[in-house]
């Protein structure tokens, strides 16, 4: 389902450890990629005037090769413009399925984590986007926080508040199944202060007719779980609790304001989570 995919890189340490562990994408039918360095008119401007721009182009050769050996296509680009809104304005316009962002306690551009770029991209996107965790140590410089032969169909999460962008995202976790993810926890989190035992037993049922719709597409394990306590750090702690290669969900829960999304669900995953994190858009 993400036969073409955007790589959006800055030709940092952090992007070069990156592109080096996108091997699990393959299991999701990801083939195409672009590497896309964007640069702003005043990076633009820099890179003119120190003629570093056969350096640039040097750097994004080797992260192309990377992906290559890992079996992707892969073509190149350096776009003029703000990273931000060049990426999903790219994504849009040619129809890349997927945008790849990496991101730490800092991201891909050194700003705080989903404060810049990151965040910038995710905010506007209409593609889903796969957030990278990576993590700087001091004996090895950045590394990336993926399981073993970046595996990410071995184990989906998928946690779902039943919204719409909960519904649309769901469509994307029953592509993954299809294309060959081998386990799903269903997840929902309820406010720990509730005691609804009736409402507890309609989310039950959700989820249990959701187990139903994934193990129709193929041959799949899938568990469910309610659970209560803040949303963000119980999707957190049954994450790495399961061991699990990828948190899907919507960018966008129930009562969601775009101008607060740092404060959302979706943000304090990414910020947090032992796994990369796709995060699925609204449909608009």
């Amino acid at each position: 389902m993400f036969e073409r995919f955007i790589v959006a890189t800055d030709l940092s340490p952090a992007s070069e450890a990156m592109v080096g562990c996108l091997a699990g994408l393959a299991a999701f039918g990801a083939r195409h990629a672009l590497l896309l360095q964007c640069l702003d008119m005043q990076q633009a401007i820099s890179t003119a005037l120190s003629y570093s721009t056969a350096a640039l182009e040097a750097v994004l050769a080797r992260q192309k090769a990377r992906l290559e050996a890992q079996g992707f296509e892969v073509d190149t680009r350096i776009a003029p413009g703000f990273a931000k809104s060049e990426i999903n304005r790219i994504a849009q316009e040619e129809d890349y399925a997927l945008i790849v962002v990496g991101s730490h306690g800092h991201n891909i551009v050194g700003e705080a984590l989903l404060g810049g770029v990151a965040s910038e991209v995710v905010h506007g996107a209409t593609r889903p986007v796969l957030i990278v965790r990576l993590e700087r140590r001091k004996e090895s410089g950045e590394v990336c926080l993926l399981p073993a032969d970046c595996d990410l169909a071995s184990h989906v999460l998928f946690p779902t508040d039943f919204s719409a962008n909960a519904d649309h995202a769901f469509t994307v976790v029953e592509h993954l199944v299809a294309s060959g993810a081998r386990r799903v926890t269903l997840l929902h989190v309820s406010d720990a202060m509730r005691n609804d035992a009736e409402a507890n037993d309609i989310e039950r049922a959700r989820l249990e007719d959701m187990r139903k719709r994934l193990e129709r597409l193929g041959d799949v394990a899938v568990d469910t779980e309610l659970a209560a306590g803040k949303p963000y750090l119980k999707i957190v702690e049954v994450a790495r609790a399961r061991g699990v290669h990828l948190i899907a969900m919507g960018s966008q829960g129930r009562g969601f304001v775009p101008e607060l999304f740092l404060g959302s669900v979706s943000h304090q995953v990414a910020r947090h989570a032992p796994a990369p994190v796709l995060l699925v858009p609204m449909l608009r």
